[in-house]
């Protein structure tokens, strides 16, 4: 009984000790830990805004995740101290859902969501009966029927806030098209078994597919650009602030728009776009 008191005893010092050595390393002001999801922002965050913090004297760790849940909370939570994975929309939503106090600090550029198919080469030969896969998650499924509705695929209701639709809200549907929603980072598997699917730009890069191949792209407004965000009380914090001075930097443009890079075709957000035009002036 004695020796399994010690070793109880033991075990718990040593989880207590890991777990000091977890808080410390986490509060670090020289540690900067990024939450991403799959896909090419984990890439962002390496090649485009690592090396200048690392100049500023930051180490930089890239924690990726596998859904869109999970670095909200772990932001929340202080697992990690920022995220490049969403959009502004989601970002709100899920906050404000979730009672989180967490500020977006700024705006990147973003792959939009297309319509993918190893089926079909043009929206022509959609017919009745032809499933489309679209994400789950009430912000992309609105995101996604909004997509639809701009290609003349769906309409939806008129008394329908089209931020907050969903497939209930499809007023006429003239090919007769079956939608299903999944989990956004399933979607790119369903395109052996489905007419069609609506991918988000990460998850599409991340499953070897080129945006380029995509039948039709959505063009994306500055609330769906995605955004570095952090805990509210960190927004002001120096390293909040120097990620941001990062991001404006010549070498992140340089990054961005290296025609090597798969962020060569993404979309700009409108600061970005305005701060070349005025260089230009």
């Amino acid at each position: 009984m004695k020796l399994r008191l010690t070793f109880s005893a033991l075990t718990s010092a040593l989880l207590l000790a890991g777990s000091i050595q977890a808080a410390q390393a986490n509060s670090d002001p020289h540690t900067i830990v990024f939450g991403v999801a799959p896909g090419p922002y984990g890439d962002m965050v390496k090649e485009a805004i690592a090396p200048s913090l690392k100049e500023k004297g930051y180490k930089v760790v890239v924690r990726e995740f596998s859904d869109y849940v999970q670095p909200n909370m772990a932001l929340a939570n202080g697992s990690i101290d920022a995220n490049l994975f969403q959009h502004t929309l989601y970002f709100n939503k899920f906050k404000e859902d979730k009672g989180l106090k967490l500020t977006k600090l700024i705006s990147v550029p973003t792959a939009g969501m297309g319509l993918y198919s190893h089926k079909i080469t043009s929206l022509d030969q959609l017919k009745k009966g032809d499933i489309i896969t679209l994400s789950n998650d009430p912000t992309n499924l609105a995101r996604g029927l909004r997509f639809l509705a701009s290609l003349g695929l769906v309409t939806i209701k008129p008394n329908i806030d089209p931020t907050k639709a969903s497939e209930r809200d499809i007023a006429e549907n003239p090919k007769g098209l079956v939608f299903k929603p999944l989990e956004a980072a399933q979607l790119p598997r369903t395109l052996d078994s489905v007419t069609g699917a609506l991918v988000n730009g990460n998850f599409a890069i991340a499953a070897g597919l080129k945006l380029s191949s995509a039948l039709e792209q959505e063009h994306l407004d500055d609330n769906l650009k995605n955004i570095i965000a952090v805990r509210s009380d960190d927004a002001d914090k120096p390293f909040a602030k120097d990620i941001v001075a990062v991001v404006k930097s010549p070498a992140y443009r340089a990054v961005i728009d290296d025609p090597k890079n798969n962020f060569i075709s993404f979309q700009k957000p409108d600061w970005m776009a305005a701060a070349a035009q005025t260089q230009q002036q």
